[in-house]
């Protein structure tokens, strides 16, 4: 049953009030692959585009989208994070793996603020990058980890797993 609709088939917030408070941790990741063209640009460090730092920008606007999705996602709770973190890393081939980890003491879960933090991230590398090329792609988005509430959910890190078939 979806938890946010009714039994009369109405869309409404699930009511959290009596649920316990709780330490809740969302992990997520977006995957931007950039052309090898576009990719080059990167080498020996941060790209400085006319907008700005590329990665350093994408790092705030993921972590003040974390901080908003209430207000981008109709039925999320106002949540005031305690935590965010974005990390950016560049891969040989183009890839750009954004990791976003929030948390939180709440009665609600943070997996929307972690999906959204990576969401934003990488639509910042696109639109900063996207001078270079028409071919960027964003990939996929995931959650990789939750904690807290009732159930705990971990994804087996794909990266994790390539490292291993590779070996």
């Amino acid at each position: 049953m979806l938890t946010h609709v009714n039994d009369e088939g109405r869309p409404g917030m699930v009511g959290v009030g009596e649920k316990a408070v709780t330490l809740r941790v969302a992990r997520a990741r977006s995957v931007v692959r950039l052309p090898l063209s576009a990719a080059e640009h990167f080498r020996g460090g941060e790209l400085y585009m006319k907008k700005g730092p590329v990665f350093q920008t994408a790092i705030v606007a993921g972590t003040m989208a974390a901080k908003r999705t209430w207000d981008l996602i109709p039925f999320c709770h106002p949540v005031a994070l305690e935590a965010c973190r974005i990390s950016i890393d560049l891969s040989r081939d183009g890839r750009v793996t954004i990791d976003c980890e929030v948390s939180v003491h709440h009665r609600t879960g943070v997996e929307m603020e972690a999906l959204t933090g990576a969401s934003v991230a990488a639509l910042t590398v696109y639109d900063m990058c996207k001078a270079l090329s028409h071919e960027i792609a964003i990939e996929e988005t995931m959650l990789l980890e939750k904690r807290g509430g009732a159930s705990d959910y971990r994804r087996p890190d794909p990266q994790e797993e390539e490292t291993r078939d590779e070996r």
